[in-house]
């Protein structure tokens, strides 16, 4: 399904035109009926000749009613233009096309309406004035089709022409990363909590794990529906319903979004491209009472030009917003910026970062990932992809980073480890990302937990009590004499085991497993510490200990009086 919004000025037919196409009244307010005019979003659907299924969305016109336009123009695919041929281009007309241009909408026709009130020479001038208009503009070879809602005369042209822009627009992109802006909320009887919006992104269902932001509130989907079928699940550039649960419809508005869980980061400071409208009167700099129109809500903001003092008319700079939430939005996101102070639209871009770390003196956005992972220098491969929605191979394990950073990070774990000594340093001493580091240079060793220098030599390898322990086996003698420091980081390196109070060469371990693998071997239904003492040769003193280590190291298992095999038996 493509969703298709209407746009243009107040009293030209827009929702007119809708009832026509689909047989709905997109105007569902009985004061929207009777004063003639739309005032909030209203919703249609039907299928067209080539079987595609199109919803509209048909937005107000009048200018008090913009907030509620802006909510309804985000996330659609291409727009029918609505002029009235009695009274040609308005100033509403303008404002939406610029808003349309602004979102970065490409795709579109104009509908000239209310032609079976003019004359052909008053039509014709319609048709000029919105040649005029239009040029320069996404709509400058859009078909302009003429159509009466009243006669029916051009509506099945307008339905032609509808059935080829959706075919020019071509489908939503998947990306995995569903996100469903929420323009409307209500509460249906016997159901609950009912939000609608128009998916992008990625697919929603029963069984996708969301919350809803701002917030971090979790909800599940209880069914969904589009177009008026229920559904399983549903793809992006659909018109949606979803019925929730886990919250109440009260603690939602419009503005607020569904999105799966974990996959999005949320951000209350943005940095964006800015395209001043040319036909504003006075620069743009931070003084203003701005408003920005990010998905389906609306949001004040303060916001610091970047790069100079201020943005003349007409120019494109890159601005910094602090919002007074944080949102789920990503690079590449469009948005609209008004001032309320003088009831104007200032401008509007797209979204380049959503979580700066640059100060504002210093930043240069733009929407390339190599920019985010620079200004980090190192950043996870789930992050950088929460961050830019773009899934990036990692360079080091879990890690993205540049050659310079890795190369520094490099040579400060070498250092550390030189200056240590052939002793070297805990791995528990390094982040995640010197860990990896130290992984991907042969200048250093990590072994037993232990990074050393490569061309060093374990100084505890040669330790005299390592001797003492391999000659008494499963009989060792006491670690009494020994420094307990060294027994200590023997037992670290993996050397020597100790346990109840026995250190045993790691060496014997290996082989009181091999002697409890031949005692299962000939008794499967287990063998008694009495077995084991017997087998060793040694006294309960030590034998305790080591089935206990046994059974620790999943060699063996108890059951009752008797071990059996565990899932480290050798030989298993």
């Amino acid at each position: 399904m493509t969703v298709v919004a209407t746009a243009g000025h107040v009293d030209h037919g827009k929702s007119s035109l809708v009832l026509a196409l689909t047989g709905t009244d997109p105007d569902r307010f009985a004061e929207e009926k009777r004063r003639g005019l739309t005032i909030d979003l209203g919703f249609a659907h039907t299928t067209l000749g080539s079987g595609t299924e199109v919803s509209f969305v048909d937005v107000p016109g009048h200018v008090r009613f913009l907030r509620n336009m802006l909510a309804g123009v985000g996330g659609i695919d291409a727009c029918v233009f609505v002029v009235a041929a009695t009274e040609g281009w308005k100033p509403q007309s303008e404002e939406h096309l610029r808003i349309l241009e602004l979102l970065g909408i490409s795709h579109g026709i104009v509908a000239l309406t209310k032609v079976d009130l003019v004359d052909d020479d008053l039509l014709e001038l319609a048709h000029l004035d919105v040649a005029d208009h239009v040029a320069g503009t996404f709509l400058e070879d859009a078909p302009v089709v003429a159509v009466s809602s009243t006669t029916g005369a051009g509506v099945d042209e307008v339905r032609d022409a509808i059935d080829d822009l959706v075919s020019r627009a071509g489908s939503a992109i998947d990306r995995g990363r569903p996100r469903l802006w929420i323009d409307r909320v209500f509460a249906a009887k016997g159901s609950g909590t009912v939000v609608t919006g128009t998916l992008v992104g990625g697919r929603l269902s029963t069984t996708s794990d969301v919350h809803v932001a701002p917030g971090d509130r979790a909800v599940r989907i209880r069914s969904v529906q589009s177009a008026g079928r229920a559904l399983d699940d549903i793809g992006p550039g659909n018109r949606v319903a979803v019925n929730l649960s886990g919250v109440d419809h009260g603690e939602l508005r419009r503005g607020h979004a569904v999105i799966e869980t974990h996959r999005w980061h949320l951000s209350d400071r943005v940095d964006a491209s800015l395209e001043v409208l040319p036909s504003l009167d006075h620069d743009v700099s931070r003084r203003g009472a701005y408003v920005a129109y990010v998905g389906s809500g609306e949001h004040p903001v303060r916001m610091r030009v970047l790069g100079s003092e201020a943005l003349a008319p007409g120019t494109r700079g890159s601005v910094r917003m602090f919002l007074p939430v944080a949102l789920p939005v990503l690079p590449g996101d469009r948005y609209v910026l008004r001032e309320s102070g003088r009831d104007e639209t200032v401008g509007g871009g797209e979204i380049l970062d959503i979580a700066p770390v640059l100060r504002a003196s210093r930043a240069a956005p733009d929407r390339s990932v190599e920019r985010v992972v620079r200004e980090r220098e190192w950043v996870g491969v789930d992050e950088l992809e929460r961050l830019t929605g773009e899934a990036v191979p990692p360079t080091l394990g879990e890690w993205v980073t540049t050659d310079e950073a890795l190369a520094a990070t490099i040579e400060s774990v070498v250092e550390r480890v030189r200056g240590a000594g052939p002793a070297g340093i805990d791995l528990a001493a390094f982040d995640e990302r010197e860990r990896a580091a130290a992984e991907a240079t042969d200048e250093v060793v990590v072994d037993a937990g232990l990074v050393r220098p490569a061309d060093s030599i374990d100084p505890y390898v040669d330790h005299p009590f390592l001797d003492e322990l391999l000659r008494g086996g499963f009989a060792p003698p006491s670690a009494d004499g020994v420094d307990r420091n060294d027994v200590r980081e023997l037992a670290r390196r993996g050397h020597v085991v100790e346990r109840d109070g026995i250190v045993f060469h790691a060496r014997t371990l290996d082989d009181a497993a091999d002697v409890a693998a031949e005692l299962l071997a000939r008794t499967p239904d287990g063998f008694t510490v009495a077995d084991f003492r017997d087998a060793t040769g040694a006294s309960r003193k030590y034998v305790l200990p080591l089935v206990g280590e046994l059974d620790a190291r999943g060699v063996t298992r108890r059951r009752g009086d008797v071990r059996i095999g565990g899932p480290r038996l050798p030989g298993q």
